[in-house]
């Protein structure tokens, strides 16, 4: 619950103190705040591959010129969907947040609420609706060329 600090200053049980100052001069944050998800940058690539490549199916094989626009606008949401959470992780000044690199996120997996995860059922946690979307989109092409 939250208190008023007013009754806590009268007593002497609270103090007011300067904020914290970095080795830089600058105000220091107590939470370092990582919006990266500890994933590499390539899994976000493959993820919108993915979706490109639904779209893309679905242009080939319902192509009309009534589905330009859709389909573009498709695109816009999709470019727009990654490209703003990937400029969101660069806000924070200061921060030393980066995306986990192949590598270690091979060596190390990402660590969830629920504990470690292995690499490769992060992965599979990861990509396993795009793939899926793929799937069902040939799925869709392959059903209405037959019918």
């Amino acid at each position: 619950m939250s208190e008023h600090i007013k009754e806590h200053l009268d007593i002497g049980k609270a103090r007011i103190v300067e904020a914290p100052v970095g080795k830089t001069g600058e105000t220091r944050h107590q939470v370092e705040v990582n919006r990266t998800f500890e994933l590499p940058t390539a899994l976000f690539g493959v993820t919108v591959g993915c979706y490109f490549a639904f779209l893309g199916i679905m242009l080939a094989a319902f192509s009309s010129p009534g589905l330009v626009i859709p389909m573009a606008i498709f695109a816009v949401f999709i470019i727009a969907g990654f490209g703003v959470p990937a400029i969101w992780t660069r806000l924070t000044p200061g921060t030393n947040s980066k995306p986990k690199s192949m590598r270690a996120f091979k060596r190390e997996g990402i660590m969830t609420h629920t504990g470690r995860l292995a690499p490769r059922d992060a992965a599979i946690q990861m990509l396993i609706l795009p793939v899926l979307i793929v799937l069902w989109g040939l799925a869709a092409v392959t059903i209405a060329a037959l019918v």
